[in-house]
């Protein structure tokens, strides 16, 4: 869902991690930034970005000069949130996971413009949604499944507990993954509809081991000012995200405009300039909330669709089917 035409750029620094991942194969560093304009010392720079054509570059190469296809997966094994700047540094002095993830989605764009993360909560469930929003290219099934497992692992180092929860991802399950499937903190489902970790809405409460309330608002202050630096600092689209839902249906655009105090038209500008619009928000938001609620199977499907604001199942049903290509009753198979 949502713009997805953007392009986008990484950190030199995730780079230099794959850097070093390889060097346990026996790869040295000039081997396998060859030919790129790359030294593993100008990784170094917490300023320099790579392309993610560069970045597919390198992870298809190192998978070719180690023979491990499944180097996604020792990255997200090692991954540490102090990995991710001043934003990992937020995060980890948190009061609460939920706190984290809001930063996280707050400020990912200080990190890269090629993702977006949305979280969403129905009842007792909860599901962090990471919305590709420029084509990941050869890197797209390192990048997504480094993450979905760097997550878990970093959820467990800042609880200091065994976290449960099940993840879908959107591109069909790689040969490999057989070998890493124990790693994962529950059920891993391949080609569905988007990409996202499903976990219990109480995980969102636990409290951080590094709390930090003075060292989080001083690493949040910084990462304002990149946002600022970058021109990301138009909080619109998310104003309008948190706006739209009520406990059932959802508001209108006029609705949202008398609430943020603005016109309709200036709403409609402004959210343009963000690559977004209001019904792009509210399919995202249906999509997601649909894909919660088809998992408690107590609802029928005139429930979930009454719950969305559809006037009956058949509309419902044909608006998942434009979402993601698939009828509500085949999202409930297991």
């Amino acid at each position: 869902m949502g713009a997805g035409h953007a392009t986008g750029d990484l950190p030199a620094a995730y780079a230099l991690h794959l850097v070093d991942l390889a060097a346990r194969w026996g790869v040295a560093p000039d081997e396998l930034l060859s030919g790129l304009g790359l030294t593993r010392e100008s990784l170094t720079n917490p300023a320099a970005r790579i392309s993610l054509e560069t970045t597919g570059t390198l992870v298809k190469r190192a998978m070719k000069l180690t023979g491990e296809p499944g180097l996604a997966f020792f990255m997200g094994l090692q991954m540490r949130l102090s990995s991710h700047g001043y934003l990992g540094f937020a995060a980890m002095t948190a009061g609460t996971i939920r706190q984290a993830i809001e930063l996280a989605i707050r400020f990912v764009p200080t990190r890269t413009t090629a993702l977006a993360f949305h979280l969403h909560v129905e009842g007792e469930t909860a599901s962090l949604v990471f919305e590709e929003r420029a084509p990941l290219g050869e890197a797209r099934e390192f990048i997504l499944g480094a993450l979905m497992m760097g997550i878990a692992r970093i959820g467990r180092d800042i609880t200091k507990k065994e976290l449960v929860g099940d993840a879908d991802l959107a591109f069909e399950a790689p040969p490999h993954f057989e070998r890493f499937a124990h790693l994962a903190p529950g059920k891993v489902r391949f080609g569905q509809p988007s990409n996202r970790i499903i976990f219990a809405s109480s995980v969102l409460d636990l409290p951080l081991d590094m709390a930090d309330p003075v060292a989080m608002q001083l690493a949040r202050e910084q990462c304002e000012r990149e946002m600022q630096a970058l021109g990301q600092d138009d909080r619109t689209a998310a104003k309008v995200r948190e706006l739209l839902p009520l406990s059932e249906g959802y508001r209108s655009l006029e609705e949202i405009a008398q609430h943020l105090g603005v016109s309709p038209r200036t709403l409609k500008r402004r959210l343009a300039d963000a690559a977004t619009s209001y019904s792009d928000i509210l399919d995202e938001l249906r999509q997601e909330r649909a894909m919660l609620l088809l998992r408690d199977e107590s609802l029928s499907r005139e429930q979930i669709a009454e719950r969305l604001g559809y006037s009956d199942a058949a509309n419902f049903a044909r608006a998942f089917r434009r979402w993601t290509g698939r009828t509500p009753g085949m999202l409930r198979k297991p």
